[in-house]
């Protein structure tokens, strides 16, 4: 039987399934992972902690992930209290029980394109209308304007509105008063500010998490996937007002969060120091591809994330295709002229700008 045969919902017929490719490579740029594995006292201590949650797997695991958001809290500082912590399998999961709550038939989820390409696709899950907004209005780039989003925000008048910061796939950090603007420009809109990157961002970049005290409708969305390497563990979280909580708990399905994974963040997290240590390096690298990307004739995107962004190519598709017939590979996030590559090793970023060097020599 086939797809069509099925009784789909309809809104999701024709619809294609997220996925960056998983291909065997020498050297894999793509999803912006950590490409450090766990550090051995890291990796000891969480198999130690989900070591000893094993012989009571008969119980089911804390409902309320107590400990886990108490580490989060004290993790992230800005006094946040253990009650305006959420986590989930991923921070995709966390940004679905988000539209679940506060989306739906009939309500509406503003986004600024292009930016994460899961928060559309989420939105779609749960039957909310997504509107594309416009960026680089103001300034013919991918910056977002203050005034510019509040004006967008009143004209959609959107139940959900997302900000990414550092955006993905641009890597470029928003100035706090274009939260601001976004939440002021609307009375009932949820506000997410997506900052799954924010562990990259150059010194000085202030944090949305700064603007929660009094903003009830504000909510700060990160995860342990890149700056804690934690990938392969899918732990994502949120900061916000208790009542978001409470709203989640709604929708949340029961005992959502394994005794096992609760038991691998909390771990991770007390090893923070150990785990962020690689967070500079990556950062090194970041900033060797931005300053080295010129000279090879093409154009990077000054980045607060892991990642670069980078255009100027005549064909980005055949680009990304000789990369890898080079072992490398990297992401066509779908941007004309455009392609994004992970920072990884040294190795890797000598390895991705050697073959990048040889491509284009190719294609001239």
């Amino acid at each position: 039987m086939s797809l069509d045969a099925l009784p789909l919902r309809e809104d999701l017929r024709g619809s294609v399934p997220y996925g960056a490719p998983q291909l065997d490579v020498a050297v894999r740029l793509n999803t912006n992972e950590s490409s450090y594995d766990l550090p051995e006292p890291v990796a000891l201590a969480v198999v130690e902690a989900v070591a000893r949650e094993v012989r009571h797997l008969n119980r089911y695991p804390d409902r309320e992930f107590t400990v886990l958001r108490e580490e989060l809290a004290r993790y992230l500082g800005h006094d946040l209290a253990t009650e305006q912590l959420w986590a989930a399998n991923g921070s995709n999961e966390v940004l679905l029980q988000v539209l679940q709550a506060f989306g739906g038939p009939g309500r509406t989820a503003l986004g600024f394109t292009p930016a994460y390409s899961m928060h559309p696709i989420i939105t779609a899950t749960t039957s909310t209308a997504w509107v594309d907004g416009r960026r680089g209005a103001a300034s013919g780039d991918f910056d977002l304007d203050a005034d510019d989003v509040a004006r967008q925000v009143r004209d959609t008048d959107p139940d959900v509105v997302f900000l990414c910061s550092p955006n993905n796939p641009t890597g470029t950090a928003l100035p706090l008063e274009v939260v601001r603007a976004a939440y002021e420009a609307s009375g009932h809109a949820m506000v997410v500010v997506d900052e799954a990157y924010a562990e990259f961002a150059r010194a000085g970049t202030p944090s949305a998490l700064t603007l929660l005290p009094g903003r009830p409708r504000l909510v700060v969305t990160r995860t342990m996937s890149k700056a804690f390497a934690f990938a392969g563990a899918r732990v994502g979280y949120l900061a916000g007002d208790p009542a978001v909580c409470d709203a989640l708990r709604l929708v949340r399905l029961p005992y959502h969060l394994s005794s096992l994974t609760q038991a691998a963040a909390v771990a991770a997290l007390r090893q923070a120091p150990v785990l962020l240590g690689t967070v500079a390096a990556i950062r090194a690298q970041r900033d060797r591809i931005v300053a080295a990307l010129p000279g090879l004739g093409v154009q990077p995107v000054p980045s607060d994330a892991n990642f670069v962004l980078f255009g100027g190519l005549a064909d980005a598709a055949a680009t990304w295709r000789d990369l890898l017939e080079h072992g490398v590979l990297v992401r066509d996030v779908g941007l004309p002229g455009y392609l994004r590559v992970t920072a990884g090793t040294p190795d890797e970023t000598t390895a991705f700008l050697t073959a990048l060097a040889a491509t284009l020599e190719e294609s001239r």
